[in-house]
């Protein structure tokens, strides 16, 4: 089983894929909801680049393990507040090209990794419905399932995570209907 074999369906679903991550983004937007400008945008910002800080990952009140958690005066922070976890990016222009990019070959990944899935399973003369169905509930697990790790975890709102609960639905349903249509077996 060569996975070669799949090369069309891989690629029209990164695209797909693509394709329905654009229309969302640029013609929905359901997402710009997600971020809230800080009352003092530019006090922030005048705190922040004041530091010697590199691009990252920073908490505050910062605490490495649950150790640190059981001192009063980290307590007595977590109480007060405000309580963040901050991604600095790199200071410029947004790198578009760069960020999409990244994306395409995300989903080609995603997409090869399905169909792999489904070569291994099923094999390359499986039900074209079955398969595409496969791929398709595999990749929306694949786009959907860190989304809730980080509402979990890192404090993302819920309604953040149902919207991109949302987005990969949509992407697992483009991806089974182009697997169900261009799987092999299918011709």
């Amino acid at each position: 089983m060569n996975l070669l074999q799949l090369w069309l369906p891989i690629l029209l679903t990164a695209i797909g894929v693509f394709v329905a991550s654009s229309v969302i983004h640029m013609v929905f937007k359901w997402h710009n909801s997600e971020y809230k400008p800080l009352p003092n945008d530019d006090a922030v910002r005048a705190a922040l680049n004041a530091m010697p800080m590199t691009p990252g990952l920073y908490s505050t009140p910062h605490c490495v393990d649950m150790k640190d958690m059981q001192s009063e005066a980290l307590q007595k922070k977590m109480q007060e507040g405000p309580v963040a976890l901050i991604t600095l990016r790199a200071p410029g222009l947004p790198t578009m090209g760069k960020w999409l990019g990244q994306w395409f070959l995300l989903n080609l990944a995603i997409a090869a990794l399905g169909g792999l899935l489904a070569l291994q399973t099923m094999g390359l003369h499986a039900n074209p419905h079955y398969a595409g169905h496969f791929v398709g509930l595999f990749s929306a697990i694949v786009y959907g399932a860190g989304t809730v790790q980080e509402s979990i975890w890192m404090g993302r709102p819920w309604t953040a995570s149902f919207k991109n609960l949302l987005d990969a639905l949509i992407y697992g349903v483009v991806t089974a209907i182009i697997f169900w249509q261009f799987w092999p077996a299918h011709s």
